[in-house]
């Protein structure tokens, strides 16, 4: 009889099924071998899933958390930390602030009571960069600017022109693959910010396995100071204007990002592997 592990697909950053970011989350006992994570990732077929097992009391996290995409490891991963988060608390697995050991440091996720959950992440730096060459045509868009997000994402940030642009883009992604380190990350200020976004943005990443990311909570972590810093707010809200889209609330402190979304199961079910 093979054994048997709760899994749960979560839609994160939306309030509504089938659309924001979906993720696997299972909540384990320990981490088996690394070659299971990546063949349930594998399996699962999302941007990312999330393995997470509860850590000893009284030691620097409550629990220790990995995410894994179709095709490997990754280092930081904002939207199936909510969808984790979004699990530990609707299943009663935890209550309160909870901290999460993962290969980005200790990250923190608080629960509110309008059911929204905040996750605390380090901010990304920013540095200038030349656009490379290539970038434009693989995009099908001239960036104003392009900056280096720092190690831990390993992104290209670029500017373009307009919502309108970042929405029509319809890039070469195998092109795409020799330009940065994870993605690209394409943004621009938003047309009209009555309709309840600042900015806009959408995330390539075939490097990883990921042609488009539906909604990218880590490249939040980027977006935060670069739009800060332009509209002259601490706390602001993106718009990833994927097909399924989603909201991403962002507040810069410094050294720290806070990411604030919401997110539902839509799947439950038993893993027999």
């Amino acid at each position: 009889m093979p054994t048997s592990h709760r899994i749960r697909v979560v839609d994160a950053f939306t309030d509504r099924p089938f659309t924001g970011n979906p993720a696997g989350v299972l909540l384990l006992d320990a981490f088996p071998d690394d070659a299971w994570l990546q063949h349930v990732a594998a399996e699962i077929n999302h941007a990312e899933t999330a393995f997470a097992h509860r850590l000893p009391a009284n030691g620097e996290a409550d629990w220790a958390l990995r995410w894994f995409t179709p095709t490997t490891e990754v280092d930081l991963c904002g939207h199936a930390t909510l969808a984790t988060a979004h699990v530990l608390h609707t299943t009663g697995a935890a209550t309160g602030p909870v901290r999460l050991a993962t290969r980005s440091g200790v990250l923190i996720t608080t629960a509110h009571d309008d059911g929204t959950i905040t996750m605390d992440f380090p901010t990304a730096p920013l540095t200038p960069a030349e656009v490379p060459d290539g970038v434009a045509e693989a995009l099908g868009a001239e960036p104003l600017a392009a900056y280096d997000t720092g190690e831990h994402l390993g992104d290209l940030l670029v500017e373009l022109a307009d919502e309108k642009t970042v929405r029509a883009l319809a890039p070469d992604h195998k092109a795409l693959v020799r330009h940065s380190e994870r993605g690209i990350i394409a943004t621009a200020r938003a047309e009209d910010p009555a309709r309840g976004y600042d900015f806009v943005s959408r995330g390539f990443f075939p490097r990883v396995g990921i042609d488009e990311d539906p909604v990218t909570g880590s490249a939040h972590t980027a977006l935060a100071p670069f739009w800060s810093q332009r509209l002259g707010r601490t706390e602001l809200t993106g718009l990833q204007a994927s097909a399924r889209s989603g909201l991403v609330g962002t507040e810069l402190r410094g050294e720290r990002t806070l990411l604030t979304g919401r997110a539902v199961t839509v799947i439950e079910g038993a893993l027999l592997a």
